[in-house]
C-alpha cells in the first residue's frame, strides 16, 4: 500500500493528497508535525521535505514526480494528457508555475516580513494573467481536469490566507477555483487545519 508522508498545513501535500482522493485508491497518510519533524523524514528526503510517497522499496519526493507517478501507475482517470506533445506542454506549464508562482509560498508561509509584499503582488499578478483561459473553458487544459489544477488548487484555497486579493478582472479565476472546490475528492483530501482556512 502507498503511503504518504503528509504536512497538514502544506500545500505541495494537499495536491498529493488531493491526486490519491481522485484516483479513489487504497492509501495510508501520515501527518507529519512541520515543526518537529521525525528523523526518518530526512533519511526518506534529504532536503527533510513533505510530501514523501512510499510504496515498498520506492521513496518519492516532490509533489508533481509523487503526482505523475501516480498517474501513470493509475491511470483512471488520467491527470495528465494521453498526447505526448500535450503532456509536454503540461509539464513545462507545471515548471512555469513552481518558477512564477509557488516559489512564491515560501515567504508567505514563513511570515517573511521583507519578501512578503513582493511575493502577494506576483502571485496577484500572475494568477491575474489566468482570467482569460479559465474565462473560455472549465479548467486549465480545456473541459477536463487535469495535473495542472491540481497543482494550483492548493494556492487558490489559501488566498485569504496569504492576503492575496484579485483584482475584479480576475473574477473567472475565482469561478474557476470554486470549480474545482466543489470536487468531492477535493473536500476528502482538506485536513481539519486547511478546512478552516477560508471563510
Amino acid at each position: 500500500m502507498m503511503v504518504l508522508y503528509s504536512g497538514t498545513t502544506c500545500p505541495f501535500s494537499q495536491r498529493c493528497r488531493f491526486v490519491l482522493f481522485e484516483k479513489g485508491m487504497d492509501f495510508d497518510i501520515r501527518d507529519v508535525d512541520l515543526f518537529n519533524k521525525p528523523e526518518d523524514i530526512s533519511v526518506m528526503n534529504p532536503y527533510g521535505q513533505v510530501p514523501i510517497l512510499v510504496e515498498r522499496d520506492l521513496i518519492l519526493y516532490e509533489s508533481n514526480i509523487i503526482n505523475e507517478y501516480i498517474d501513470e501507475r493509475f491511470p483512471h482517470p488520467q491527470l495528465m494528457p494521453a498526447d505526448p506533445v500535450q503532456r509536454a506542454r503540461a509539464r513545462l506549464l507545471l515548471l512555469n508555475f513552481e518558477r512564477e508562482l509557488f516559489v512564491n509560498v515560501e515567504p508567505l508561509e514563513k511570515q517573511d516580513a521583507k519578501r512578503m509584499d513582493k511575493a502577494r503582488v506576483v502571485m496577484r499578478d500572475r494568477l491575474s494573467q489566468l482570467a482569460p483561459v479559465v474565462a473560455k473553458s472549465k479548467f486549465m487544459l480545456g473541459e477536463d481536469f487535469s495535473m495542472i489544477d491540481v497543482a494550483l488548487a492548493p494556492l487558490l484555497w489559501r488566498l485569504e490566507l496569504y492576503g492575496i486579493e484579485l483584482p475584479k478582472a480576475a473574477a473567472p479565476v475565482l469561478k474557476y477555483a470554486e470549480r474545482i472546490f466543489s470536487r468531492p475528492a477535493f473536500f476528502e483530501a482538506l485536513t481539519p487545519s486547511e478546512k478552516v482556512m477560508r471563510r
